[in-house]
């Protein structure tokens, strides 16, 4: 596969070039590198205060997941960390090799991925959707990255980072335990409100973009119908994608069309001009894959963004 590929190129030459660089790692700080930004943000909140504890958000340029590379400095952070988590799929083809070339050989290494094994979705090309060659890969099972989407499997990965963390700083163990059982109970209060968003309703959602929510759908119960698959970087749909999506909204009277983040919405406003009234409404729903460090400056967390869907989705579906 071509990416696989460019990362088995890419990351002896990141590491080569790193080779003078000296670790960063000169104290007793426990330190923990993120990919994702869930990842980051669920750290955070089961850290808490703890002044011994240094979190790094590798993402933080506001890179997507699928087209993110390390850098050589992101490799040395990588190299000397204490534990690294990261999400495990088909993006994240360069971490073997980062982590067998790792100095600290006592590192602690959660893949997401693993940690919902019993709860996975495999990639999915739904009727009408527009197929991609990174999303078929022979006789591989390519798994959706975007688990973060579903608020069931965030509550997992939250009390798997607190037992982490603690049996890193045993001192601090029960302290994490506490901040992840507040957090994870914050959790369920949004899920309980999106369950009543769309219970029994058998709401369905037309997306003019890419799909990256099927966790989250699966979850509550909803159908879709989208341009591409999730782990696709199509971003021009053929004109029958858009007439399908079209006949689908006025089939079942979707007056919303829905994009992602950093879309430019225009494969949703096509869709919106080949429906029959012409009419609907244009909504932005955040899929938390590239929350950039401005953003998080400015007070943006896992929770805010998923409420901030929240206030999204009930507008358009209540």
């Amino acid at each position: 596969m071509l990416k696989k590929f460019l990362s088995a190129l890419l990351v002896p030459t990141l590491l080569l070039a790193g080779c003078g660089i000296s670790s960063n790692k000169n104290d007793d700080k426990l330190d923990i590198v993120c990919t994702v930004f869930p990842a980051y943000d669920w750290t955070r909140h089961v850290a808490g205060d703890d002044p011994d504890v240094r979190i790094s958000y590798l993402l933080e340029s506001g890179s997507d997941l699928h087209n993110f590379q390390p850098t050589a400095d992101d490799i040395i952070r990588i190299s000397d960390c204490d534990i690294f988590i990261y999400v495990g799929g088909e993006s994240d083809a360069w971490v073997e090799d980062a982590l067998s070339n790792a100095r600290n050989k006592n590192m602690t290494v959660i893949n997401l991925l693993d940690v919902l094994s019993d709860s996975l979705k495999e990639e999915e090309i739904k009727e009408g959707m527009e197929g991609h060659e990174d999303c078929s890969h022979d006789d591989e099972t390519e798994y959706d990255e975007h688990i973060w989407l579903s608020l069931n499997n965030a509550e997992r990965c939250v009390s798997e980072i607190s037992r982490q963390l603690g049996g890193a700083n045993k001192d601090n163990a029960q302290k994490y335990e506490e901040n992840a059982a507040e957090y994870n109970a914050q959790l369920q209060l949004l899920d309980r409100s999106f369950h009543m968003l769309f219970d029994e309703k058998n709401d369905v959602m037309i997306f003019g973009d890419r799909f990256p929510f099927r966790y989250f759908t699966e979850d509550y119960g909803i159908d879709y119908y989208a341009a591409f698959p999730g782990c696709s970087a199509d971003t021009d749909a053929s004109f029958e994608t858009i007439a399908f999506l079209a006949g689908k909204a006025d089939e079942v009277g979707a007056d919303t069309i829905f994009a992602i983040e950093n879309s430019d919405c225009t494969i949703a406003d096509a869709v919106v001009e080949n429906t029959a009234g012409k009419s609907a409404k244009i909504a932005v729903l955040d899929s938390i894959q590239s929350v950039s460090g401005k953003q998080i400056e400015d007070g943006a967390t896992y929770l805010s963004i998923m409420d901030n869907n929240y206030q999204i989705l009930k507008e358009a579906f209540q």
